[in-house]
């Protein structure tokens, strides 16, 4: 339903609207693709992420992707994990290019396929 809300806009309406109506159409057209991005994306980075960070911190499998981030935070803060900890600036490039790819697809900083 998505995408064909977002093929109406940027096929139908998009090319009859000027002004601030084009504007607002453009933004929802962008909108819906981002949300189209995250329903695609998003669960398979997520289990990915809560793989990674529950090896790095030795963690129960069982914890949600907000513990496990609140336990790496905390041990970020604590000064018992650093960029030399092995596995940690991997975990935290792979999580960040994986919420670009949602955010910002076209972003200059992301590795091309």
């Amino acid at each position: 339903m998505i995408a064909a809300v977002k093929a109406f806009i940027d096929d139908t309406a998009m090319p009859n609207l000027k002004g601030h109506a084009a504007f607002h159409a453009r933004v929802a057209s962008n909108v819906l693709a981002t949300v189209l991005r995250e329903l695609e994306i998003r669960p398979l980075a997520e289990n990915d992420e809560r793989e990674r960070l529950s090896s790095l911190l030795n963690a129960d499998q069982n914890m949600t992707i907000s513990e496990l981030n609140l336990k790496l935070c905390e041990l970020l803060r604590q000064g018992e994990l650093g960029l030399d900890t092995p596995g940690l600036l991997e975990h935290l490039k792979t999580t960040t290019i994986a919420q670009l790819s949602i955010d910002q697809p076209n972003y200059s900083g992301l590795p091309s396929d």
